[in-house]
């Protein structure tokens, strides 16, 4: 697995927080259903990055910990979780295995989103297995589809950002690889059993600010990659997406794949 460093996802916490797509409400009622979520128990958001996914749940547990490597991501989720009055949510900065040794408890339902590809994701289940509850579960929230045709805006992003951030997608201290092994195969060679389930697909509008903001709040794109070329980066982009679509409005349809990990008793 490549370390790609402590700085992974400096200076996108901002950006994260205010232009990420927000997970579908089918998504959300999928798992309650799934693990007859109740109120009561305890839930894990591991790779929990400003919170979007932990807030979504604060009413179906007695308490939620999200649990996140980059410092600015936490400091940032305990700010939106006062101003939303989320008290029973607890952020911890750091690593699952760190989290393990300070605090151990038995979660119903731990949820990976978007962060799982990151991971030493065979390690990983290894150290939930002890703190998943019987007939509890991990639940791996994906929307990465390789074969998935891009829109023409979407083909022309690319091109804008690989002029100004280089052909290479950079993460952290390396440039990123998508791991070989697929996450169900992680998961089927894992002590979990392996469930895979599709949410409907979903329409996301997108406007050329929140095209950028996107942008900066990855790993690939943050904006301190591009010191001095800001403004020209995002005036090329919005020339380029205007040229396709003077109204600055562009859609796509996401899918969301979920691939449950079930701890049987």
């Amino acid at each position: 697995m490549t370390n790609y460093g402590e700085d992974l996802f400096k200076g996108t916490a901002r950006y994260y927080s205010r232009y990420r797509s927000l997970y579908p409400a089918s998504l959300i009622r999928f798992l309650i259903d799934k693990f007859s979520l109740d109120g009561s128990g305890q839930m894990l958001d591991l790779g929990c990055g400003t919170g979007q996914l932990a807030f979504r749940f604060t009413d179906w547990f007695e308490k939620i910990v999200g649990i996140d490597t980059e410092p600015e991501m936490i400091k940032k989720a305990v700010f939106l979780g006062k101003e939303v009055r989320a008290e029973n949510i607890a952020w911890f900065n750091g690593d699952i295995h760190t989290y393990k040794e300070k605090s151990g408890p038995i979660f119903r339902l731990v949820t990976i989103a978007k962060a799982f590809h990151w991971m030493d994701r065979a390690q990983v289940l290894e150290t939930l297995y002890e703190m998943v509850e019987d007939d509890g579960g991990i639940a791996i929230i994906d929307n990465y589809f390789p074969y998935k045709e891009l829109l023409p805006w979407q083909r022309k992003v690319d091109e804008v950002v690989k002029h100004w951030y280089g052909n290479e997608r950079r993460a952290g201290n390396s440039t990123y690889s998508h791991p070989i092994n697929s996450h169900q195969e992680i998961v089927s060679k894992s002590k979990f059993d392996l469930e895979i389930h599709e949410i409907p697909a979903y329409e996301q509008v997108w406007t050329m600010d929140s095209i950028i903001g996107n942008i900066y709040s990855t790993s690939y794109g943050s904006k301190r990659f591009l010191g001095k070329n800001v403004y020209s980066f995002e005036n090329h982009l919005k020339e380029e997406l205007l040229s396709l679509d003077n109204s600055g409005i562009f859609k796509e349809q996401i899918n969301v794949s979920v691939k449950l990990a079930i701890k049987k008793k």
